[in-house]
């Protein structure tokens, strides 16, 4: 059955593919077009009906044109393309997303957490993201000190990396330093200044956060008020230990260099503009660093292309060859890059890939089987790379 399942959604990808690569438009609902008329098309695809090449579209590249949903009277608009395909695409998909979400929410239910838990060393990896992660001890663990319940969600399994990362090389310790990229309102500022680490927690600055529109999905801090989460650190603490800076990753300034025994950043790097810029990030952040410091970092990780992907945008899908690439440049330097593990694993959840929209009136608990998504029709899950500078 989840055999069945796998094949219908890499089918319906192939299918998305090629209607994108042969008629130049994708599937937009009639909000998206935001015309007038189901006649008119937006600037993209007008382009392409201007064009007086082989790319013309043909009758049937038309009626992708116009694959609204409704007509501007709000009726039916009962296209061959509508009724046959794309339609019954949207019905097959939200029906395999409602499975996945069930048998996850199943799944959680089933788990057996036990009540003694205490950190442990794993020999921690530069990972993918998997199921197994989420059903193991150390996880269990990190979930508890943030006070989290624990989900099949990729996002939480970030900051459970990396404070099990930081956990791993003993940097968990009163007096330490520690500098987080990109910090938005997660918790490892405040779980991490209970520990008595003076932290700093950067961001974008707010007018160019808005601008992006990062403030309006909170996913930017505003202000350190923004970040304290009283039932993880007192306040005392947190206002001892956490300072804000406001820092764009690909110009990080000269006055952060060499401070730090640790930095971080939580799917913050895919968002620098480029593939390019996101590799040369992971390289300047050890600049920040002591001798010996460890950078820990989490991003986007397509694993189902080797070469085809998302570059030069909003958001950046990394390749198994540009984290080889990053790895062999930073050994041949002479830092130590933890090996990396490409295996995405094997259990149902690890073949389940979320599809839009993340958040749905049909499922009541958001996002409960969230390891694997698709993002702009790539297939992509988490990474964390951990590298030790130099000595």
């Amino acid at each position: 059955m989840l055999d069945k399942i796998v094949q219908i959604v890499k089918s319906t990808l192939n299918l998305s593919r090629l209607l994108r690569k042969n008629y130049g438009v994708p599937y937009k609902s009639k909000e998206m077009l935001n015309t007038e008329s189901e006649e008119v098309p937006n600037a993209e695809s007008q382009e392409v009906l201007n064009t007086e090449s082989e790319e013309v579209p043909n009758v049937e590249s038309q009626e992708v044109l116009n694959a609204v949903i409704t007509s501007n009277k709000q009726q039916p608009n009962l296209t061959f393309l509508n009724e046959r395909l794309l339609l019954t695409a949207d019905a097959i998909s939200l029906n395999i997303k409602t499975f996945g979400y069930e048998y996850a929410r199943n799944l959680r239910k089933q788990l057996t957490i036990p009540s003694n838990l205490s950190p442990r060393k794993i020999n921690l990896q530069s990972k993918a993201c998997q199921q197994k992660d989420i059903e193991s001890d150390w996880f269990f663990y990190w979930c508890q000190e943030m006070k989290i319940p624990v989900a099949y969600h990729r996002k939480l399994w970030e900051f459970c990396y990396i404070l099990q990362a930081l956990y791993e090389y003993d940097l968990l310790t009163s007096g330490r330093k520690g500098l987080g990229f990109g910090c938005g309102e997660e918790p490892l500022p405040s779980i991490l200044a209970a520990y008595d680490i003076a932290i700093t927690a950067t961001d974008l600055d707010p007018t160019a956060s808005a601008a992006q529109g990062w403030i309006e999905t909170k996913q930017n801090m505003s202000s350190l008020e923004k970040i304290f989460r009283p039932e993880l650190c007192t306040k005392e603490l947190f206002t001892k230990n956490v300072s804000l800076k406001y820092v764009d990753m690909n110009a990080i300034p000269a006055y952060l260099e060499g401070k730090y025994d640790f930095c971080w950043s939580a799917c913050a790097l895919e968002h620098l503009g480029s593939i390019k810029n996101g590799l040369l990030f992971i390289e300047n952040s050890l600049k920040t660093l002591v001798p010996g410091g460890i950078s820990i970092q989490t991003t986007e990780f397509n694993y189902l292309e080797e070469e085809e992907t998302i570059d030069n945008n909003g958001t950046v899908l990394f390749r198994k060859k540009d984290f080889e690439q990053i790895a062999k440049k930073l050994t041949a330097a002479g830092h130590q890059v933890v090996p990396l593990d490409f295996n995405i694993g094997s259990c149902v959840l690890d073949k389940f890939i979320d599809i839009p929209p993340y958040y749905s009136q049909v499922h009541d608990i958001p996002q409960e089987a969230h390891l694997k998504l698709l993002i702009d029709r790539f297939a992509s899950t988490s990474f964390g790379i951990i590298i030790k500078k130099a000595m």
